[in-house]
């Protein structure tokens, strides 16, 4: 059970982030109900990685002093599941904005959709998506593709140590157009897996975009051990 001071001297809290909430909501939220639970006028809260409001899972809140471990614990490894939609393109790489192209998928197969994910492995040239929070000549690029400007943006490597299909769903090709997968991916800090998910479906000459996504894994930091909100704040206030 942490005390006050424990919060001030620096508390490491595992949040299991829900779907719709953006990183600096759930950070907000937390350093005012701690606030109010010990009726502390300041007290230093943040995250050690963004996690996009459509993802969910793990979100490692630091508080006080441990606030200047978050720099160790971002550039730890990282782990997500989630699910790629082939067939299809939205700009954001995901569902924040609409489909707005269509590929056919009636070439794929399994056997191809595991070959691909060996190109991804090691270090790769990857794209950050124009929907990102990324800052360029101090705007966010999302800022820059809401407007509708065309805005220029270089590649970085990142590194993927696993990329692993763990389901296919064809059931819906002949109806949608479209073939479901479902992936689990080890990667370094600055990846970002709705650019995965799209460059995958260049590599099968189609389209794709991301469903879902989950982050389960940074560095020791496991989901499994983490808490909702809900709970957070319900334990808080009994204590």
């Amino acid at each position: 059970m942490a005390l006050k001071e424990d919060y001030l001297s620096g508390q490491v809290l595992l949040i299991d982030k829900p779907l719709n909430w953006t990183s600096f909501q759930v950070v907000n939220k937390l350093r005012w109900e701690i606030r109010q639970a010990f009726n502390i006028k300041k007290i230093k809260v943040g995250h050690a990685g963004t996690l996009d409001p459509l993802a969910t899972g793990l979100l490692v809140i630091c508080t006080g002093k441990m606030t200047k471990q978050i720099d160790t614990f971002q550039g730890q490894i990282k782990a997500y599941t989630g699910t790629i939609v082939l067939g299809s393109t939205t700009p954001s790489y995901d569902l924040e904005t609409e489909i707005n192209e269509t590929f056919p998928v009636s070439h794929i197969t399994e056997a191809s959709i595991n070959q691909a994910t060996k190109q991804f492995i090691g270090d790769i040239q990857q794209y950050p998506p124009v929907f990102s929070a990324l800052k360029k000549d101090g705007k966010r690029l999302y800022e820059f593709a809401r407007a509708g400007e065309t805005v220029e943006i270089k590649p970085r490597t990142v590194h993927i140590s696993e990329f692993e299909i763990t389901k296919i769903d064809t059931s819906a090709a002949l109806n949608t157009g479209s073939i479901n997968i479902g992936f689990r991916v080890v990667c370094s800090k600055g990846t970002y897996i709705r650019s995965l998910a799209n460059d995958f479906g260049k590599a099968l000459n189609s389209g794709a975009h991301l469903s879902a996504l989950r982050r389960t894994k940074i560095g020791d930091f496991d989901v499994d051990n983490s808490v909702t909100i809900e709970n957070f704040i319900k334990n808080l206030h009994m204590e």
